[in-house]
């Protein structure tokens, strides 16, 4: 089952168009989107992603809404804490906070990819899921930050930069886009919801494939950083996924999640920030090496999801589901 779900994942337009974008870095292509472009296409598919979770949550009874998302919730906030003192080992504490936060947030456009997926199978899923991506996205970084702050004796600047930063990521620019449209979503009526069906949906898949594109394009040039971040990192970059899934995975099980909900859940926790937290990163801990969080989340554990993660854990899912 999972083998054949990672060829058909494979051979889905998505994926090739994001390892057509790898190849055409590596064999150092003039192939680019322009930076507008890249901009406008993520912000249509945070819109769209929420607008259809909003419709989505009004249709369904919502009755396993509130525990996916204090799940959620939790996942986000564990996963720092027991990254870091792994990563004190070999790192600096601000780089270790860093990663650990980058790894405790979520990435919007795995989160994307798994729905496309999950539709291309026929798979239903819940709206609720698109709330708990929103939540998932901040906590890590708050996280984040108070760990690489300990250390520090100054109480009242960590109490600045503390409030700097909650209202930062609470007021995150993709945080308010994704919950204000699963706001609209919810409250629009049926009709209003349909008329905007050739926006939200027809176009999906094919914005979705010019944005894998431009993903891989940015992904290919990442991948000659890779000698700089030594093997732990890139062992950790593939591992901490992979036990982040199958947590998810026990988790899903426990609170009864349908495999559609369950895939994206395990998907949540299994991704890693290259967006927000790098964003977050640089103005409260400009001394962690972004060349260690971005190149980790962005060459190894994105592409390892979209390509190879989100079919096998899809498998395992309809294995224990059954």
């Amino acid at each position: 089952m999972g083998t054949d779900l990672v060829v058909s994942n494979l051979l889905n337009p998505p994926v090739l168009f994001f390892l057509l974008g790898i190849f055409a870095a590596l064999v150092k292509s003039d192939l680019e989107l322009p930076a507008p472009t890249s901009k406008v296409l993520s912000l249509y598919l945070l819109l769209a992603l929420g607008f259809k979770g909003g419709a989505a949550l009004r249709e369904s009874n919502g009755e396993s809404a509130l525990p996916a998302l204090g799940a959620a919730l939790i996942m986000a906030l564990i996963v720092p804490m027991y990254a870091f003192p792994l990563l004190c080992r070999r790192l600096s504490r601000p780089d270790a906070a860093a990663v650990a936060a980058t790894y405790g947030s979520v990435s919007a456009v795995t989160f994307v990819t798994a729905t496309a997926f999950l539709q291309r199978l026929g798979e239903p899923q819940s709206g609720y899921m698109t709330a708990a991506l929103a939540l998932m996205e901040s906590p890590a970084i708050l996280v984040g930050v108070l760990l690489a702050r300990l250390g520090q004796h100054d109480g009242n600047v960590i109490r600045g930069q503390f409030a700097t930063l909650l209202h930062e990521v609470v007021f995150n620019g993709s945080v308010l886009l994704l919950l204000g449209s699963l706001l609209i979503g919810y409250a629009a009526s049926q009709g209003s919801r349909d008329s905007l069906k050739p926006f939200t949906e027809s176009l999906f898949p094919g914005l979705l494939s010019l944005f894998l594109l431009d993903m891989g394009l940015v992904v290919g040039r990442r991948l000659g950083d890779l000698r700089h971040i030594g093997a732990f990192l890139i062992a950790f970059a593939f591992g901490l996924p992979l036990v982040n899934a199958g947590l998810g995975i026990a988790i899903a099980r426990l609170i009864g999640l349908p495999a559609g909900d369950a895939l994206l859940f395990v998907v949540l926790c299994a991704s890693a920030s290259y967006i927000a937290v790098p964003a977050a990163m640089r103005q409260t801990l400009p001394q962690a090496n972004p060349a260690l969080y971005v190149t980790m989340a962005l060459a190894l554990t994105f592409p390892f999801n979209v390509v190879l993660g989100i079919p096998l854990y899809m498998g395992l899912i309809s294995a224990l589901w059954q």
